[in-house]
């Protein structure tokens, strides 16, 4: 399994962004300040390719774990979970999360190596690097190679590549991929030079043919390992000469005479007197079909066949070597790819002489198994699926390259798959004839590529669109959900969308194999039921809800746009725009949608039937985003690589944001106390510093929300504010799942600025003046209630109410009242519950609004209707507190 490579071709895309538009004045700012924020991940748990898995062994429960898009992790014992070592990443270096070799120092057991970089090919326009750190990861410093490494290329599986000498610490080696040869260090990692009479660089390729560039590349050298007097083995890519090795600590090189051929080195682990291979027909990690294992013994040179299974019965590769260091003779290896009906792990006690399986067949399709696998902490292994025998659901694994036996206790192993981190702590129960217990072993590692996040105003706080593993319903953040989005699944979900005034209706599309390729739910995300398409759809694209569900813009992948008056049931082509266009809806209008496509800007006002080209350019490639303002008719963002821009007439013309400069996405969230326009959250560049920003008066001023300990690399191409939290923004990334940060001071009081902010530009704000307002006097009971009316249109218009508790103590609840004086009619609301008698209007609070703090307000938002030409603010309107 493996995540869209979007993100990353985007990224490596912005540098090409074309010029801007700006069609009125600058919008004026001024510096960012910052604003302390606590940031934590959503808790999936996994959902990504683990390649590799490295135990200390000169330090017990020291382990580190590699990621292909995620950047490396550290084992802590006391929690049981893994720690992130690379968060501090940025958009600059973003390929650095690619991770394609770790190496510990078995002697100074602080120092930790990483090899960095996620492609060779023009996907990542930077060259590669080695990390190096002497506190286990807290902190690192960077040698920059003068090529290319491919943390996410094929045969990312096989290694580990970087080993530290452990009779002579100082010195590292590095078996580089595309034909660059084996690399040393002898600085501890300070400073490299290429082995250059190291005879063979390797010459396997998966694709000679590939376009592309990502299945053509040399595979190179594949792993380093040790053997005692100075001795030292390589593996190379090359199925006629897969093993070197040097006797004199690496002076001089040669082919080991006998050796196995026909077959690529996968692992390579020397135990004693012996070397072990483990052999695959191809890099992997997706595929292979045959291999071999063999044990070389150093004292008399020979080679043995010890393969579990004879060459007949096999339909797998091999890898995911490893040995027992307290009971020699006991190793391990698994099968590399065995998709039917799962993978298959051998142990043998006797130096492979013997084995035993994971499972065996007991009568076809009825399978005995040595292990009961408990996925209780992480439901969502089991991949919604109820599998039939001879296959089971969870699945033992796939794509298995990391096995390995912690050296300190033989009780443990560690393994990964496609999806996640396993283990045992019980591994010794199988030579006795017992059954061990395998459980996800994945807390603290967040994997998954995010490609959109909804954050409505009720129901769940977060709705994710994921790459591979599709999203989820994320009703508790700190909670691992029972599954994911199902029926229809859709693969990688690469859009979603809600109906602001309605937010029970949620759609999602995908890059399903084949129809459907969109769900439908109606309670919020948590349930869905496939719709129908039109003719011609291949992949996802985005979609759009409108404003009040009537209406649902789809721009999939092979056709063009698209609308359903149906829900998704019926569709028919829109008119006015190319295919492939971004789509987005107005949070306000349910008439009007919005679109994007090679640098143009298009709006509809009928439900996206007839779109119109605006005036305005925009860039023609590169990242680049729309997004509207929930509560407010008409007013759209664009995020963009030549800037922020602003829009409050429907997209007819834009201002320029002057704070942000290189923007990636904008979002907005719950407005701060005593402000009227929602929170804005950018990922994009303020004062020149890229980072995570929230500005509370309409892009005049920005603070940052994070630091450079938590840039985590291309993020921000998912991003969404919570509507009813100020100050939480949920933040998706590449490679290290769903981040969501809440501010960590007090809550200002509504006349307060933000925490650490500069003072507000002199400029006038440009969020547009509400249509009417009304306040209510004071009153004894310390509570008043400001009512304005936020958009209008033909029959209808849209209100809110600020509530505000002017008393000493918090309330426990409120309740506004007003009569309205021309006939209007109130039809929707959120935030609030409101009930109409005759011209009478109560509004009570929301469940999780009616506590204010002393000075804290909260908005109660609100459809209306109208019966006339008129639409005057109701007076007085009141305001009453409990207690």
């Amino acid at each position: 399994m493996r995540r869209s490579l979007g993100g990353a071709l985007a990224a490596a895309l912005v540098a090409a962004a074309s010029a801007v538009a700006v069609v009125s004045q600058p919008i004026s700012a001024t510096a960012a300040g910052t604003d302390p924020y606590a940031w934590k991940n959503v808790r999936i748990d996994g959902g990504g390719f683990i390649p590799g898995v490295v135990f200390n062994p000169g330090e017990k429960n020291l382990i580190y774990t590699r990621t292909d898009i995620g950047g490396a992790y550290r084992w802590n014992q006391s929690s049981q979970s893994w720690t992130p070592l690379l968060d501090w990443v940025g958009q600059d270096d973003w390929g650095h999360n690619g991770v394609l070799s770790i190496a510990a120092d078995p002697v100074d057991t602080g120092r930790v190596y990483a090899a960095v970089g996620m492609y060779t090919n023009s996907w990542d326009p930077n060259n590669g690097a080695i990390l190096r750190s002497t506190d286990k990861g807290a902190t690192w410093k960077q040698t920059d190679l003068p090529f290319k490494v491919g943390g996410n290329m094929p045969g990312r599986g096989m290694g580990e590549r970087l080993a530290v000498d452990p009779a002579n610490p100082e010195n590292v080696y590095f078996a580089a991929e595309g034909g660059n040869g084996l690399w040393r260090s002898t600085d501890y990692g300070a400073t490299w030079g290429k082995v250059s009479n190291f005879p063979n660089v390797g010459d396997y390729v998966q694709d000679p043919a590939d376009t592309n560039g990502y299945l053509s590349q040399n595979q190179g050298l594949t792993w380093v390992t040790f053997g005692p007097a100075g001795r030292i083995f390589v593996g190379v890519a090359d199925k006629d000469n897969p093993v070197y090795t040097s006797t004199d600590s690496g002076a001089t090189w040669s082919r080991i005479a006998g050796q196995p051929t026909g077959y690529l080195a996968h692992k390579g682990v020397v135990q004693g007197d012996y070397l072990f291979l483990a052999t695959s027909d191809t890099g992997g990690p997706y595929d292979g079909a045959a291999g071999e294992v063999w044990k070389y013994q150093l004292s008399t040179g020979t080679w043995t066949d010890i393969s579990p299974t004879p060459v007949a019965d096999r339909y797998y590769g091999y890898s995911g070597l490893t040995v027992d260091r307290q009971h020699p003779g006991t190793l391990m290896v698994a099968t590399q790819i065995s998709w039917w009906p799962d993978a298959i792990f051998f142990r043998s006690t006797d130096y492979g002489a013997t084995w035993t399986r994971a499972w065996d067949w007991n009568g076809y399709p009825s399978r005995t198994k040595r292990y009961t696998l408990d996925i209780s902490a992480n439901p969502w292994l089991d991949f919604n699926s109820t599998a039939q025998a001879p296959e089971e659901s969870p699945k033992l694994g796939w794509m298995n390259e990391s096995l390995e036996i912690d050296p300190f206790d033989s009780n443990r192993l560690l393994y990964g798959t496609g999806a996640t981190l396993y283990g045992t702590t019980d591994l010794t129960r199988w030579d006795s004839g017992g059954t061990i217990t395998i459980k996800p072993a994945a807390r603290g590692i967040e994997e998954t590529a995010v490609l959109d996040l909804a954050s409505p105003p009720s129901g769940a706080p977060l709705v994710s669109a994921l790459g591979d593993i599709g999203g989820f319903h994320h009703a508790d953040l700190n909670t691992v959900p029972a599954s994911f989005h199902d029926t229809p699944s859709l693969g990688s979900n690469t859009s979603l969308d809600f109906a602001e005034l309605s937010p029970s209706f949620f759609v999602r599309v995908g890059n399903a194999d084949a129809a459907p390729h969109i769900g439908v739910s109606t309670d919020g995300g948590k349930n869905w039921y496939p719709g129908q398409e039109p003719s011609g759809v291949t992949g996802g694209g985005t979609v759009a809800a409108g404003a009040d569900a009537t209406a649902v813009v789809w721009s999939p992948a092979g056709t063009g746009v698209h609308y359903s008056t149906t829900r998704g049931s019926s569709w028919t082509a829109s008119t006015g725009l190319p295919a492939g266009a971004i789509v987005e809806s107005d949070r306000v209008n349910p008439k009007t949608f919005y679109a994007y496509a090679n640098g143009s800007f298009y709006t509809s006002t009928d439900g996206g039937a007839t779109f119109a080209a605006r005036s305005v350019a925009l860039p023609a490639s590169g990242r680049l985003h729309v997004k509207a303002v929930p509560g407010i008719a008409g007013e759209v963002w664009v995020a963009a690589s030549t800037g922020l821009f602003r829009s409050t007439d429907s997209g007819t013309s834009f201002a320029k944001v002057a704070a942000a400069g290189e923007s990636v996405n904008v979002a907005f969230g719950k407005a701060a106390p005593g402000a009227a326009h929602p929170a804005v959250f950018l990922v994009g560049a303020v004062d020149g510093v890229d980072g995570v920003y929230r500005s509370d008066d309409t892009g005049a001023t920005f603070v940052r929300i994070n630091d450079d300990k938590h840039q985590y690399g291309n993020m921000g191409d998912a991003l969404a504010g919570d509507p009813r939290i100020w100050g939480r923004v949920y933040l998706g990334t590449n490679g290290r799942g769903i981040l969501y940060a809440d501010r960590t001071g007090p809550v200002p009081s509504a006349s307060s600025p933000s925490p650490s902010s500069p003072s507000p530009s002199s400029a006038s704000p440009s969020s547009p003046s509400p249509s009417a307002s009304s306040s209510s006097p004071a009153p004894t009971g310390g509570c008043t209630a400001t009512y304005r009316v936020t958009g209008s249109w033909t029959g209808g218009f849209q209100g809110e109410v600020t509530v505000t508790n002017t008393g000493s103590t918090a309330t426990t609840g409120w309740t506004v009242t007003w009569s309205y004086p021309a006939g209007q009619t109130v039809t929707q609301s959120w935030g609030g519950t409101a009930t109409q008698s005759g011209a009478a209007v109560t509004v009570t609070n929301a469940s999780y609004n009616g506590a204010l703090a002393s000075g804290a307000s909260t908005t109660v938002g609100f459809l209306g209707g109208t019966t006339g030409t008129t639409n005057p603010v109701p007076s007085p309107v009141s305001c009453s507190r409990v207690p």
